[in-house]
């Protein structure tokens, strides 16, 4: 693939507000200047319904990290800062997982952390992270829908991403929110 093929492909948005999180994706797949895919699916629930988690990079890359992420909550009982540090430090230290290229990022209605390769595991003062192509337009959106509306966490989130889906040509308006109380 060259690189005006590169695959560009998310937003992903996680809010916090009055002890419930939502977080939510776009579900465009770009591949150069062509969309490939409408309606992806980049968010979910995970460890039996205890925490949410959304993936931005290489659909194969995010999905075999989700799954692993998936397993350090299971083992951690659903700590998600337990588990993504765990993740985290695995992620940097394998041979083979440090060549995968993708961010994730896992939250419960308590906190929201950003997971890469490069052994980060970040946590917003805020409890708003975003993440891909879109994630700076969807962050600023969701920060003054915080600070200035009582829109509920789902609410912000669902259009927040609608405000990046109408700036970055790499988001579109197919939006999936999931939720946790």
């Amino acid at each position: 693939m060259t690189p005006e093929q590169r695959v560009r492909s998310t937003t992903v948005i996680a809010v916090i507000r009055d002890g419930r999180i939502a977080m939510a994706s776009d579900g465009q797949v770009t591949v150069g200047d062509a969309v490939m895919k409408h309606g992806a699916q980049k968010v979910r629930r995970a460890s039996k319904d205890s925490a949410l988690i959304g993936f931005a990079g290489g659909a194969a890359d995010a999905l075999a990290l989700t799954e692993r992420l998936e397993a350090k909550l299971e083992a951690q009982r659903g700590d998600v800062r337990r588990a993504a540090v765990e993740l985290a430090r695995e992620w940097r230290t394998d041979r083979v997982l440090r060549r995968l290229e993708a961010l994730l990022v896992v939250g419960n209605a308590d906190h929201i952390l950003v997971v890469s390769g490069n052994g980060d595991v970040i946590e917003p003062d805020d409890g708003i992270a975003a993440i891909g192509s879109g994630g700076s337009y969807a962050l600023a959106a969701a920060r003054a829908l915080l600070r200035n509306t009582d829109r509920s966490a789902e609410e912000i989130a669902r259009e927040a991403l609608g405000i990046a889906a109408e700036i970055c040509i790499y988001s579109n308006d197919n939006i999936t929110v999931v939720t946790l109380p």
